[in-house]
């Protein structure tokens, strides 16, 4: 099963809202992250959503 863009966004928006100091411009640091306050079972779920916040950390 794939997971819409949308979703995807609709995620990594929450989760920037609900912890925003906890993510970085690191995708790294960002994916750590995404595990810590998720459960996430799907690795390449876990990297789109890690993606996504961290494009959006750098944008601002």
């Amino acid at each position: 099963m794939t997971a819409d863009p949308e979703d995807i966004i609709s995620v990594g928006d929450r989760l920037l809202r609900q912890h925003p100091d906890s993510f970085s411009n690191e995708f790294s640091t960002n994916k750590r992250v995404v595990t810590d306050v998720t459960d996430v079972g799907s690795t390449r779920l876990r990297n789109r959503i890690a993606g996504y916040i961290t494009r959006q950390k750098v944008e601002v």
